[in-house]
């Protein structure tokens, strides 16, 4: 199960990035953190940039409310959602899977 971290009105949970795949996609639970495949190199953060946009399409928010705030250089990442609570990332990511 992914920890997820309640901030106020944000969460906060880790997510496992593997660069450079077929295509870019929710690919499950590794350990406590959400894994995801994204088609983009890990070269001047486009592997981060196609991270975040996954997360705020797969999530339904925009793209300035997902923030990666550490794990830049790191296929393991803490991300942040703005604007968001705990069970509506739950209910979400029960979905995917």
């Amino acid at each position: 199960m992914v920890s997820i971290e309640e901030r106020g009105d944000d969460v906060v949970f880790l997510v496992h990035v593997v660069p450079r795949s077929a295509k870019s996609e929710i690919a499950g639970i590794q350990d406590d953190a959400l894994k995801i495949k994204v088609a983009a190199p890990p070269v001047e953060g486009q592997a981060n940039a196609e991270c975040v946009r996954l997360l705020s399409d797969v999530l339904g928010v925009k793209k300035n409310q997902v923030t990666i705030i550490s794990g830049h250089r790191s296929k393991r990442k803490k991300v942040t959602i703005e604007g968001v609570k705990r069970e509506d990332i739950e209910s979400l990511l029960s979905k995917l899977m």
